[in-house]
């Protein structure tokens, strides 16, 4: 890889993030599909432990949090009964969470949408914070016993749970949205301002995910085929929009808005991260 000049890594690192499979950009860059591969293991765990050591003592204050789905080798319908239930194999969430006012994706994880990672993740996120926070999730009940745990009552926190209405007929289930009709509050725990609860942010930025990786498109045949590559995929992507891609309401990138980056990072930046 290192034979593969700082140029070429960044502009494959670039089309990664803009949203192109993988094969696709082989026939771009004219390189293989093993350099395309290494490049994004190597980058995508050098982004994961750079961005696990900077984030920390955050001055978030308004934290959302949710989970977007996407799957690997198969859906989980046509998952095999050995390897039923297995990471790697059916659905995979990726929780995140976001700070309403930077901006920043604080923290992430991809695993199953379960109560044993809905404490891994809370417990990250509460341990990057440097202050009390207001959170919102959704109606997912396994985020109340988690943030009990991870935040021992010292957080504002209220979930908001969206209502919707009878499910499209048969042939258009897989194209047509359910009708949506409103929302309820619920405070668990301290004293949340309800002008912030909300998850809009949040659900926004699973939109941004979706645009920026292939395999999180609905309905693909890019999906991801091992869930370490979605890992890597995931941690490549927040590193780009924490660090180098510049907000349009902020005129600034999010962790130059948070006050752990005096600038915004460059591809070839991002690529010498492996070094």
């Amino acid at each position: 890889m290192n034979r593969l000049p700082i140029e070429k890594r960044a502009q494959i690192i670039g089309l990664l993030v803009e949203g192109n499979s993988m094969r696709a950009i082989t026939r771009l860059v004219g390189v293989s599909i093993n350099t395309v591969t290494k490049l994004l293991e190597d980058v995508g765990f050098s982004c994961s432990l750079y961005q696990n050591e900077v984030m920390r003592n955050l001055p978030c204050k308004r934290v959302q949090c949710d989970e977007i789905w996407a799957f690997c080798g198969s859906k989980e319908k046509n998952v095999t009964a050995e390897h039923r239930g297995e990471l790697g194999y059916g659905d995979v969430y990726t929780w995140t969470a976001i700070d309403a006012d930077t901006k920043l994706v604080p923290s992430f994880l991809v695993g199953r949408r379960d109560a044993s990672y809905a404490h891994e993740f809370i417990q990250d996120l509460a341990g990057r914070m440097a202050s009390r926070v207001q959170l919102t999730t959704d109606g997912h009940k396994a985020y109340i016993t988690a943030v009990e745990a991870a935040f021992s009552g010292e957080i504002d926190y209220a979930m908001l749970v969206k209502l919707y209405g009878e499910a499209p007929k048969e042939d258009q289930r897989r194209y047509s949205l359910t009708e949506f009709r409103g929302t309820t509050q619920g405070v668990v725990s301290g004293n949340p301002d309800p002008k912030h609860i909300s998850t809009s942010y949040v659900e926004r930025q699973n939109l941004t995910m979706r645009m920026s990786m292939r395999r999180f498109t609905r309905l693909t045949n890019g999906f991801s085929k091992k869930v370490q590559n979605l890992e890597h995929a995931v941690s490549l992507h927040f590193m780009h929009y924490n660090f180098a891609r510049i907000h349009k309401t902020l005129r600034v990138t999010p962790a130059m808005e948070a006050g752990i980056a005096d600038h915004a990072w460059t591809l070839e930046e991002i690529a010498r991260l492996a070094d």
